[in-house]
């Protein structure tokens, strides 16, 4: 589906990143699930070729180019597996503009060009044990001794958790503030600090290669200076930047419920059954025919929000309802999919089994559906 903000600049940084995924990662994805980790050298050859945080301006080894870059990376990426797309898409476009947009001049001359060539990957600690959807709840606290924070909490189901070099951290430089979001702040903890301990590695259903683990910090001395923005602004500064991190998501769902269909139609076209293939089965073009429409209506929600979002509008609540709609729309996609490829479907060579598996998580991370419809009502004022 065509868009008003994709040029022949576009097609050309799309081509070049296809045939680099062709030769890079492709080929390698199966074992990476197998393995359940994408290699680090990966990360460097994305560095190399300007396909990590291509929007960082170019003083920090960015190509200084808009969201609509970004757009074809989380495609393109999420096309290969949503293990792989998860973890870069975060770093990229979530995680390092935070640093980007809240860090001093020190800050990002430090952090900006490993993020961009792959040196330093990223993750963020929100949730933790007995704190997911309420983020004012969060235990992890930051107690201010001299020019130092003593850092102590844990953190859960970090994408990146293992693989982190640095990490931006929700935590409490305020526990008894009321109420109690006004607490918190944000802090960067390095790799290396003495009582930041990386978790263990968290056994999930699917998303197979994707980095999801757990962080705790023991009296962790973080310096001052690794302060993002000012103290007990932390709230407000996630609030502002959920709206890209909830259009990412919406953006992968919409790409696996493309897949999903692509490939279910190819399956149904080949396989037979009462001597005819069962694409003539009126059954299959009702279910096909029903999922296609559902998909193109994303399609053009996703590129008309984009638009908005590269225009720097608000939109908070259109954000909200992408991500609730086309999450669970693809999770729709999955079930009926995996159906019509019969008992095939349960095979784990057939890659609508990995992508069934996969899908479920996109409507609980980034915010549950049930927050996005929270958001959306306060929006509509009720």
């Amino acid at each position: 589906m065509r868009t008003s903000f994709m040029t022949d600049e576009h097609a050309l940084f799309r081509k070049s990143l296809r045939k680099m995924l062709d030769k890079e990662a492709y080929p390698f994805y199966d074992n990476w699930e197998a393995n359940r980790a994408i290699p680090r050298d990966f990360w460097l050859k994305m560095g190399e070729n300007g396909f990590l945080c291509p929007w960082v301006q170019e003083e920090y080894g960015g190509l200084g180019l808009d969201f609509s870059y970004s757009m074809i990376l989380i495609e393109e990426l999420e096309r290969v597996g949503q293990g792989l797309a998860s973890g870069m898409c975060l770093h990229s476009d979530i995680v390092s503009p935070y640093i980007s947009i809240l860090g001093t001049e020190a800050q990002k001359q430090k952090w900006l060009p490993g993020c961009v060539s792959g040196d330093l990957i990223t993750a963020i600690g929100m949730t933790e044990p007995g704190a997911g959807s309420d983020l004012a709840g969060v235990k992890t606290t930051a107690r201010k001794n001299g020019d130092t924070y003593i850092l102590n909490g844990e953190k859960t189901f970090i994408t990146n958790g293992l693989t982190a070099d640095i990490a931006v951290i929700v935590c409490k430089t305020d526990p008894d503030a009321e109420p109690a979001h006004r607490g918190i702040s944000l802090l960067v903890v390095e790799k290396g600090m003495e009582g930041f301990k990386h978790g263990k590695k968290l056994n999930k259903i699917g998303m197979h290669s994707g980095d999801t683990g757990e962080l705790i910090f023991e009296d962790v001395k973080v310096p001052a200076a690794n302060l993002l923005g000012e103290e007990e602004k932390g709230f407000y500064y996630l609030m502002q930047n959920l709206q890209q991190e909830r259009l990412v998501v919406a953006i992968q769902c919409q790409i696996e419920a493309e897949e999903m269909l692509r490939i279910t139609i190819d399956y149904v076209k080949s396989r037979k059954a009462f001597g005819q293939s069962i694409s003539k089965f009126q059954n299959t073009q009702f279910k096909i025919a029903e999922m296609a429409t559902e998909i193109d209506i994303g399609r053009a929600y996703i590129n008309q929000l984009t638009a908005r979002h590269i225009a720097n509008e608000d939109i908070v609540k259109e954000v909200s309802m992408a991500k609730w709609w086309i999450s669970e729309m693809a999770k729709r996609v999955a079930a009926e999919c995996l159906q019509l490829h019969g008992g095939y479907g349960y095979m784990e060579e057939y890659e609508i089994a990995r992508r069934y598996r996969d899908i479920p998580v996109a409507s609980i991370y980034a915010g549950t559906t049930e927050i996005m419809k929270t958001i959306i009502a306060k929006k509509l004022d009720l």
